[in-house]
């Protein structure tokens, strides 16, 4: 494994910990508000979860890949994670 190759990986993995703090802390929000306010925030919450898992798993391919596989996988991963990105700025705008 290259030096390049694992400090990606080392980066991404504290990313989606970061990313899992930040869905734990919009629920803990979410459950202060009223009941309508909820159930859109838990939906918008789901919708983040579920690309949170789709760039971890998309993370582990990475980590499981060869080298040759591995640059090919990394455009894969980079796609979810922008996904991941960009619903959690719309998520968070909402939060406010």
């Amino acid at each position: 494994m290259t030096d390049k190759r694992k400090a990606y990986e080392e980066k991404i993995d504290a990313e989606l910990k970061e990313w899992t703090a930040q869905i734990a802390l919009l629920k803990a929000k979410a459950d202060k508000g009223k009941a309508e306010v909820k159930i859109e925030y838990y939906k918008t919450i789901e919708t983040l979860q579920e690309k949170k898992d789709a760039a971890g798993a998309k993370m582990d391919e990475l980590k499981t890949a060869g080298d040759e596989a591995w640059e090919d996988l990394k455009t894969g991963a980079e796609k979810a994670w922008g996904e991941l990105k960009t619903a959690f700025h719309e998520a968070t705008s909402k939060f406010k």
